[in-house]
């Protein structure tokens, strides 16, 4: 071998050494430097991050992607395997995530609460649901009556039939759907008469109009936490994340959108 082959080789070796070194530093400082965040957040917190995202933004110094969806549904693709970074979503949804080992436990944060809501198409006529007893005949004189049957109220929405006695009555006129905001485009659209579903999730969807709220006795308020991934690839970005979410910055936005600081 001569000398210059020799030398040829070592430079070579030296410049494998150094691309390696660079790689494993650039991989190193990519979610510094503000790659994506990716989160799971679910419909119930939609508009709040929708609202904020140039501020989430700017606090995290990372460009979000944000996968909206139904809490349980979200929660099957992390159980599938999906990768995350945080997940934005129902409080029970979380602590089940977190017994599963997808969620680091320390890094539960509570986040806010909204309660039930009923809605309407734009223009309809709104129906009297002030008191119990009033939301008991709109409920049995309505010819159709749809909800998400995976998302946060549906529980609550069932326990609510049962305790009024209605649950038989209500059966023939339930339209399901599990599509992320298809009972709501059901309304909008007129092939539904009413929706009952989180009040953001009525009150800011186009095309509907928010009833109000369900009356307190029949009321139940779904509470949303948030938390890191057990494999975040941007563990710093989502800690950031959480804490823009649970800081006074974010309250005057949760407030516009229906909802209550935790």
């Amino acid at each position: 071998m001569t000398e210059r082959i020799r030398n040829a080789i070592a430079v070579a070796a030296v410049f494998a050494v150094l691309a390696a070194g660079w790689s494993t530093l650039v991989a190193r400082r990519t979610p510094a430097q503000g790659a994506t965040l990716h989160v799971m957040v679910s419909d119930g917190m939609k508009t709040v991050v929708e609202e904020s995202t140039p501020q989430i933004e700017k606090a995290t110094g990372r460009k979000l992607a944000a996968q909206f969806n139904s809490s349980k549904n979200l929660r099957d693709k992390i159980l599938s395997g999906e990768s995350f970074d945080a997940a934005v979503i129902t409080a029970d949804v979380l602590d089940d995530l977190i017994k599963q080992g997808k969620v680091v436990a320390s890094t539960r944060t509570d986040l806010s609460r909204t309660g039930m809501g009923m809605g309407v198409r734009a223009g309809a006529a709104k129906p009297d649901i002030r008191t119990g007893d009033a939301l008991k005949r709109t409920l049995l004189n309505a010819k159709s009556v749809s909800f998400n049957p995976t998302g946060a109220s549906a529980a609550h929405t069932y326990d609510m039939f049962t305790r009024m006695g209605i649950t038989d009555a209500m059966k023939p006129k339930l339209m399901l759907d599990a599509e992320a905001g298809r009972p709501q485009m059901n309304v909008a659209a007129g092939k539904t008469e009413l929706v009952i579903s989180l009040i953001p999730e009525i009150q800011f969807f186009p095309g509907v109009d928010l009833v109000g709220p369900i009356p307190a006795e029949y009321q139940s308020y779904v509470n949303f936490a948030g938390g890191i991934a057990t494999s975040a690839v941007d563990k710093e970005g989502a800690q950031a994340l959480l804490k823009f979410l649970s800081s006074p910055a974010i309250v005057p936005v949760l407030k516009a959108k229906g909802m209550e600081p935790r």
